[in-house]
């Protein structure tokens, strides 16, 4: 290849990046708007109206499983404070985090391994993933009518239905919730936040 040849190739080699260049920003831009939380994660009609693919999914799953948009929202921001790809921490070792994770929760949900995999054959929702609202919302509907089922508890009642979420159906059953001063105090939270959230829901319904 002669020197003018490979000048010619350079040349239009750079010319079509700078014209990718900004196609590729817009990209990541778009995708960095897509992946963050709401701005406003205190107010669910903010939520709803900023992402209103999340209000239809979570009328979706109410219609589905029979558990209020309010408690299975609070449940979730709880969670991950609507993070997406949240994770637990790492384990540390002498202060210094290792590799290794506190537990396999993951996603917007933070479900774990072992429920996710109840869940996908429970409900043979195969390609469901926890990094997409509408799947994640849908498990926690899942998993409140499950608690519902097996343990009796109200879909409506945050708190008992957060003790089982977090401690699990069974755990809540033997009560090993009962001495867990902190996750006491985050089930009360998650029952105040459901209750601040169908408050808001009942004030702007009309307008989603």
């Amino acid at each position: 290849m002669s020197g003018n040849e490979q000048t010619k190739r350079g040349a239009r080699a750079s010319a079509l990046a700078a014209a990718a260049a900004p196609l590729v920003a817009a990209a990541l831009l778009l995708g960095g708007c897509a992946s963050a939380p709401p701005t406003n994660p205190d107010n669910l009609c903010s939520v709803f109206q900023e992402r209103p693919r999340w209000h239809r999914a979570a009328q979706d799953a109410e219609r589905r499983w029979g558990a209020p948009v309010a408690v299975m929202m609070a449940v979730m921001f709880k969670e991950s404070s609507y993070r997406h790809n949240a994770k637990p921490p790492r384990k540390k070792f002498l202060g210094i985090p290792r590799i290794a994770r506190e537990s396999s929760a993951y996603g917007f949900a933070q479900a774990t391994d072992p429920a996710w995999r109840d869940y996908l054959r429970g409900t043979g929702n195969r390609g469901a993933k926890r990094d997409k609202f509408a799947d994640a919302v849908d498990f926690v509907g899942w998993y409140i009518a499950t608690a519902h089922r097996r343990a009796g508890i109200s879909k409506v009642d945050a708190r008992a239905q957060y003790l089982a979420y977090y401690s699990g159906i069974g755990g809540y059953q033997r009560g090993v919730w009962r001495n867990n001063a902190w996750l006491k105090d985050a089930a009360a939270r998650v029952a105040r936040r459901s209750d601040l959230y169908a408050r808001q829901l009942g004030d702007c319904a009309g307008r989603l």
